[in-house]
């Protein structure tokens, strides 16, 4: 993958890091490998991140199947734990206070949404938006000072006999440390596509016909 030569990024403070779980169960596949078109999913939103933050990287467990993208790319620290540890392993490579997180399964995500929500004011260490009483942890803000949290819970699931899930939850974390919760809905550019999750191929199917549009 060609990239042009990088402008000046609107947010130098803010890095943007991209979580690509790798092969889904419901899928049979990378999701983020699917194609739409003449790109694939993850090349759509590194096009969206690329132009908006000074440093964007991706978190995967398979590296090798993302180097044609010409990015940084890192593991999780702690194999197997979710999201959780996307974000943490992002924290830890980032060089800035300030991150935003996206999921390879939120290919609608738009820039205005994206905007809105790093631009939100809040003093809280992380921000998310809710819509309807779900929770889209995963194109959000999070901050390096959640750092020591994180690694709590983390010693906290290892210590476990139990090893409940969630205690390596992202909802675990917000709930221990709170968070600003944003509602998009009023918002003149809101729509549900934003946020809507890629997770089966009647998904993709869905997904497609909206590029197409």
């Amino acid at each position: 993958m060609k990239h042009p030569e990088k402008k000046r990024a609107t947010y130098t403070d803010v890095s943007g890091i991209i979580l690509s779980g790798g092969k889904s169960m419901r899928m049979g596949c990378d999701k983020a490998l699917l194609r739409t078109g003449s790109e694939t999913i993850i090349e759509r939103i590194l096009r969206l991140m690329n132009p908006l933050f000074e440093n964007v990287f991706i978190i995967t467990n398979t590296p090798a199947e993302y180097n044609f993208l010409g990015v940084q790319l890192y593991e999780d620290i702690y194999k197997h734990k979710g999201p959780l540890s996307g974000i943490h392993s992002g924290l830890i490579h980032s060089k800035t206070e300030k991150n935003f997180f996206i999921s390879c399964d939120l290919p609608l995500m738009s820039e205005e949404m994206l905007k809105y929500i790093v631009e939100f004011e809040s003093k809280k260490p992380a921000k998310y938006c809710s819509v309807s009483n779900y929770h889209h942890y995963l194109a959000g803000i999070y901050s390096k000072s959640l750092l020591p949290e994180m690694e709590k819970v983390f010693l906290l699931y290892k210590k476990s006999s139990t090893k409940k899930e969630q205690f390596y939850s992202v909802k675990y974390l917000i709930d221990k440390v709170g968070a600003e919760v944003i509602n998009p809905a009023g918002l003149s550019f809101y729509n549900d596509d934003l946020f809507f999750n890629l997770n089966s191929p009647g998904d993709f199917d869905y997904i497609k016909k909206k590029f197409l549009c």
